[in-house]
């Protein structure tokens, strides 16, 4: 598990392409057979991979947050965007087929990952944040969810939004996730864009081809700076930043958020005009 540290809007202003990258951009999250997991210190989210292929996976974490296991004091939510595999609860194993996704509450002890198919794994992104109440654990299946569509296509951001943990699906305590399909010829995310003073966000960009990118635009909206993200690549977005990308080609991205509240549209609007 790699940590990242938090900055301020003054420490990036003169940040390299390079500095921007290291600090805010993870590029390796699904390698077969491993666990990859990134520690950010914007409000203590885990977030990364886990690929397993020919034998399960758990999440073993004890020294780096000082607890016994993982889930003690935590939160975590899971959405499998790769082959189908299946998620061992306590013991109790469910499938979960590509666009599957699961919450998982605080205190569960035993938690385990497979593949049906070694040569397809399921890549099973993970986010987990504090946790102070012990919520009940729930699939979550993106067939079931009502999405929530927004944008136009005159303007290149229609787009479907579902909403996985989130209060109209699930509790949780502080974990909000999900994932935003674009409609075919809009190419825009969260524009026009916002930030969020009272929640930090990250941002998994996938389903994209080798040859395409997004460009991840974050920092204040006076002084914006963007990141060139390649498929299966994440963004780490302060409460401090806009957040916003705009793809060369069609490609989808989950959202994970934590904070203050879980309320979806506590967000603060940024005019156009406003952005430089």
């Amino acid at each position: 598990m790699e940590t990242r540290y938090t900055h301020s809007p003054e420490d990036i202003r003169h940040y390299s392409t390079e500095q921007l990258r290291k600090e805010f951009l993870v590029e390796s999250i699904f390698v077969p057979g491993e666990v990859r997991l990134t520690y950010t210190h914007n409000d203590r989210m885990i977030f990364g991979g886990v690929t397993p292929t020919d034998k399960p996976l758990t999440i073993e974490l004890s020294t780096e947050l000082g607890v016994t296991y993982f889930l003690e004091r935590r939160e975590l939510g899971v959405i499998n965007i790769g082959g189908p595999g299946s998620i061992v609860i306590e013991g109790t194993e469910e499938p979960m087929k590509k666009q599957d996704g699961y919450y998982i509450g605080k205190e569960t002890k035993d938690l385990q990952f497979k593949s049906e198919d070694p040569s397809n794994p399921a890549k099973f992104y993970t986010v987990s944040v504090p946790a102070h109440h012990k919520y009940p654990n729930v699939k979550i299946s993106i067939d079931k969810i009502e999405p929530m569509v927004t944008g136009d296509s005159a303007t290149l951001n229609h787009r479907s939004i579902y909403q996985y943990i989130h209060p109209n699906v699930c509790q949780s305590c502080q974990l909000q996730m999900g994932y935003t399909i674009l409609t075919p010829g809009s190419a825009w995310n969260t524009m026009p864009c916002h930030t969020h003073e009272r929640r930090m966000e990250t941002y998994l960009y996938f389903d994209m081809k080798e040859d395409t990118r997004v460009f991840h635009f974050m920092g204040k909206p006076d002084e914006t700076k963007h990141l060139v993200i390649a498929n299966e690549q994440a963004a780490i977005s302060p409460s401090w930043s806009i957040h916003t990308g705009v793809g060369s080609s069609d490609y989808t991205f989950i959202w994970a958020m934590c904070g203050e509240n879980i309320t979806y549209n506590d967000m603060d609007m940024v005019p156009m005009k406003e952005l430089k």
